[in-house]
């Protein structure tokens, strides 16, 4: 039997609400009613494994199993190349605690330029989004999307969440956090796995 989403209400497990909002912009059109556990009071489940998707079937299993609702999750990073693919998974950690961006991007800054990486090509990156979907009968779906680009020094701009001040995206001169949402929603890791999601479940 062939899963739709149409018209349904879905809890999405997040308790990030920049991810919330970019997601309830791109389902809107389909009619989803997008509802974040956040909101709902959910505990954030311990991410235990080392992949996007182990991750992502984690948050999406426990939203589903709090609230008998239709659950969508992503688990999504920053993977810089000359870091051999850091923060990757743990993208969220090297912000500490306390989700402190600024030390996250301060970081990945300090380890790049320990390795000499100036120039733009020694300092590729790619955001990575993976979506999981869930039904209370425990099917599951699951799609990725992929952004490349590099990472700059000093951050700018003021739109965005997480590393979007540093991350410059591919044929584009200003960063995820320069650019409109609107445009950023169109070329973002979340949106390209959206796009797959779509083809398939609506």
């Amino acid at each position: 039997m062939t899963r739709k989403l149409d018209g349904e209400k879905v809890v999405i497990a997040t308790h990030n609400k920049g991810k919330l909002g970019e997601f309830a912009e791109l389902l809107k059109p389909y009619g989803v009613t997008a509802v974040s556990a956040g909101d709902l009071g959910l505990a954030e489940p311990e991410e235990t494994e080392n992949t996007f998707a182990g991750n992502a079937r984690i948050k999406a299993a426990a939203a589903m199993k709090a609230t008998g609702l239709i659950a969508l999750s992503d688990d999504s990073g920053l993977c810089v190349e000359a870091l051999d693919g850091e923060p990757g998974v743990y993208t969220a950690d090297w912000a500490g605690p306390d989700r402190d961006w600024n030390r996250a991007m301060r970081l990945v800054e300090e380890k790049l330029a320990a390795k000499g990486a100036t120039a733009p090509d020694q300092r590729r990156a790619e955001f990575v989004c993976t979506l999981c979907v869930m039904w209370p009968d425990g099917t599951e779906r699951i799609f990725e999307g992929r952004a490349p680009g590099h990472l700059t020094w000093p951050p700018r701009g003021t739109l965005g969440h997480g590393y979007d001040p540093m991350f410059v995206p591919q044929g584009r001169t200003r960063t995820f956090a320069e650019l409109d949402p609107a445009e950023k929603n169109r070329i973002s890791h979340r949106a390209r796995a959206l796009e797959g999601l779509v083809r398939e479940l609506f």
